[in-house]
């Protein structure tokens, strides 16, 4: 038998309104992102570490300049580290003020950028690159007897060393490797022949079907304030073994290199600068090669993206930093979140 017209539509009704009630309850507000941890100065590049069963992080300080921005980075005027700190994951973190200032190191000129640090021998040592008199990028190391400083510069930068983004990373053997490397402002274009070049490149060398530019690493000596060895190629392959070229800008490396050991493997994740992307490549040695494995985090708001990567507790956390307080690409803010693993160790991406 027939169903009248007016039922049918009554029905109807019914059913698209029950419909939008069910759509409308199951919908949930989006999970709110990571806060920055400090607000009160703008901080960025944060290299993250355990110290007696605390985090410890050490980050660029920015400050607000009047200089434009450029490929060169000049609106990056850093002049000073502060230490953070923080007891627990989401707990309160601690700023412990100046750590090192520009003034107090002797052979340096201009724009203190992204630091790491390590531990041996009882003693803590800051690793930082800043510009020499000459206005080239050098690494400079400062100790003290304390995570929070404050550090003593040694008088004269690391022999051998150029460029920026020192990661230092302490095997299970004891033994300790500082990753290095940025191009554009970092400087590392102009060392493409082994010796630095005043009126080089500005950008990329453009060879966008050469291997690109690599991060280096070094060998650091048992007292951990000069290089044991000349610095080596970082080099970056495909899944096919072929190294990625210069032109692969979404894959390649271009800066903020970062190492981590899980489960035997040696993880060298870094920034793809001009792109945004934090991608990775595992390798079985420290010194490589690396075989690129994908995108570890999508690009964040800020032109530049540097990160860190520690456990903790039994977790594993990365560091990094956007501009969310400031809305300006020269003055950050340092946040951090958990990273999530699948059973093959490769990395579940972040879209932050």
């Amino acid at each position: 038998m027939p169903v009248p017209a007016k039922t049918t539509l009554a029905a109807l009704a019914l059913l698209v309104g029950s419909f939008h009630v069910a759509i409308c309850q199951s919908k949930k507000p989006a999970a709110a992102g990571p806060k920055p941890l400090v607000s009160h100065i703008y901080t960025a590049d944060p290299s993250a570490h355990v110290f007696n069963g605390k985090i410890y992080i050490y980050p660029s300080h920015d400050v607000e300049t009047s200089v434009p921005e450029d490929d060169e980075g000049a609106h990056f005027n850093m002049r000073d580290y502060h230490i953070l700190s923080m007891d627990n994951i989401g707990g309160k973190v601690t700023d412990h003020g100046v750590a090192l200032d520009l003034k107090d190191i002797p052979w340096a000129g201009r724009q203190l950028w992204a630091p790491d640090a390590a531990y041996k021998n009882g003693r803590y040592y800051l690793y930082f690159p800043v510009k020499d008199k000459q206005d080239v990028f050098r690494m400079g190391v400062a100790t003290s007897k304390s995570p929070t400083g404050p550090f003593k510069a040694e008088p004269k930068p690391i022999p051998g060393s150029y460029s920026i983004d020192p990661a230092v990373f302490t095997d299970t053997d004891g033994k300790s490797y500082m990753y290095f490397g940025g191009i554009w402002g970092g400087q590392l274009q102009r060392w493409h022949t082994g010796k630095y070049e005043a009126n080089g490149s500005k950008t990329d060398l453009k060879k966008d079907k050469e291997p690109a530019l690599s991060a280096k690493v070094a060998r650091l000596s048992n007292n951990m304030l000069t290089f044991d060895e000349a610095a080596k190629d970082v080099v970056i392959l495909d899944k096919a073994g072929k190294p990625l070229l210069g032109g692969d800008h979404d894959r390649r490396f271009f800066e903020g290199g970062w190492m981590h050991k899980y489960k035997g493997k040696y993880y060298f994740s870094y920034s793809t600068g001009d792109t945004h992307f934090l991608a990775y490549a595992t390798g079985t040695s420290p010194y490589g090669p690396f075989t690129y494995q994908g995108v570890l985090m999508n690009p964040v708001t800020g032109w530049t993206t540097h990160h860190s990567i520690v456990e903790f507790k039994g977790k594993w956390y990365i560091f990094y930093h956007d501009v969310e307080l400031s809305g300006k690409t020269p003055l950050r803010n340092v946040k951090v979140r958990e990273l999530t693993r699948n059973p093959d160790g490769s990395f579940v991406t972040i879209t932050p």
